[in-house]
């Protein structure tokens, strides 16, 4: 029997929906296993996919990621593989741009089996004790904030470096600018300035430990405790949606409307690649795409625990009951999601330009001088033929 290797990340949306499809396609299939390890959330966000190539067949990825493995020869383009039909049908089952951020120098490298989106997430029962509805602008936030010291909790706001700098990006684009669509800054100081203000403040009125928090570790505790209420900008997770997954149980929303009245997050989810370095690509294949059928998404993967990356999964009745209508709560929010640039260096500099946005909320000082070193950073990341969002 050949016997695959996977790689995910360790919560039970990582490894759930794929360990279900593995034993769903090992029961099709007795010639083929297919066994799953896992990693932090952390080194999904940044560790690099050619040292995870050489170990494992099928790699779940972040979608910032493709340009950095593509550039360096680690990853099958699917499209050569895989019927031309089966590649339409995943791009118009998209959620948000999901499949878009998978494609890359005209090849889609992953399938988009996870999708997910920067999202409100809140307590109904503590919103109802403090007599407050769920916010929807960054002011309504604020506020909250002060009425949810009332019964003794609070709002949170994940923001390690990576989450902060996501945040920041998001806050951007609601504001009104794309950010890093030019070679020379991430984002006008017209812009930038106001956005980093609001982060601070928000931050400063949120939950102590929201700055050693992930998007998890703060579902965690606002599952589990009656602490906090609201949060405005998290990954959404639907295992916390889900009735008896956690003591209490937390619905998600579109996060704060910006500018322009759109609720806007950065782009997530997670992509099913395949490794060029191992030997058996095609039965690698036949997993990633048994894993990616909308079939499955809708049942299997989203049984076990995944959150399905296939819009029929998103709209479908019984994932929504399944979920406190997770999906059909938060689908207008990931299809205005902002898609991050995926060129060979922008995960560097997610890591460096979330430890600057981290350091000046702990220490403050100048907002311009953080947005100077934010655009030094972000040039001295781009490849010189500039490929910041070619497809």
């Amino acid at each position: 029997m050949i016997r695959l290797r996977g790689i995910t990340w360790d919560h039970p949306r990582g490894l759930g929906g794929v360990r279900a499809t593995a034993a769903a396609f090992e029961a099709e299939r007795d010639d083929v296993g297919v066994e799953w390890a896992t990693r932090s959330l952390q080194a999904f966000a940044d560790e690099p996919i050619e040292r995870l190539a050489d170990r494992f067949d099928l790699i779940v990825l972040d979608h910032p990621a493709i340009g950095e493995a593509v550039a360096r020869g680690r990853l099958v383009p699917l499209d050569e593989q895989v019927p031309e039909r089966f590649i339409a049908e995943q791009e118009a089952g998209s959620v948000g741009a999901s499949a878009e951020s998978y494609r890359w120098v005209g090849h889609v490298w992953a399938f988009a089996i996870d999708a997910a989106a920067q999202v409100a997430a809140y307590r109904p029962d503590l919103l109802e004790r403090c007599a407050a509805e769920l916010p929807r602008t960054w002011d309504d936030v604020q506020a909250l904030g002060e009425r949810a010291r009332s019964i003794g909790s609070s709002i949170a706001f994940p923001t390690i470096p990576v989450d902060a700098v996501l945040a920041f990006l998001a806050i951007c684009r609601s504001i009104g600018e794309e950010p890093c669509a030019t070679a020379d800054r991430v984002v006008g100081r017209d812009v930038g300035a106001p956005a980093l203000e609001l982060l601070r403040r928000v931050v400063a009125a949120a939950h102590p430990e929201s700055t050693s928090w992930n998007p998890p570790r703060m579902l965690e505790r606002m599952s589990t405790t009656d602490e906090i209420v609201y949060c405005p900008l998290a990954f959404g997770y639907s295992n916390y949606a889900r009735p008896g997954f956690r003591p209490k149980l937390v619905r998600f929303a579109p996060g704060p409307a910006g500018d322009d009245g759109v609720p806007r997050g950065t782009l997530g989810g997670a992509g099913l690649a395949v490794s060029a370095a191992r030997p058996n690509v095609d039965e690698a294949i036949d997993y990633a795409r048994f894993t990616a059928d909308p079939r499955i998404q809708r049942t299997t993967y989203v049984e076990g625990g995944g959150q399905p990356g296939h819009r029929s999964a998103w709209t479908d009745a019984a994932v929504n009951a399944a979920s406190s209508g997770f999906f059909a709560d938060t689908l207008a929010a990931l299809d205005a999601a902002y898609l991050r640039p995926r060129y060979d260096g922008i995960v560097g500099f997610q890591d460096s330009g979330g430890e600057l946005i981290t350091g000046w909320l702990r220490d403050g000082g100048d907002a311009g001088a953080i947005l100077g070193l934010l655009d030094a950073r972000y040039r001295a990341s781009l490849p010189n033929d500039d490929r910041r969002s070619e497809t």
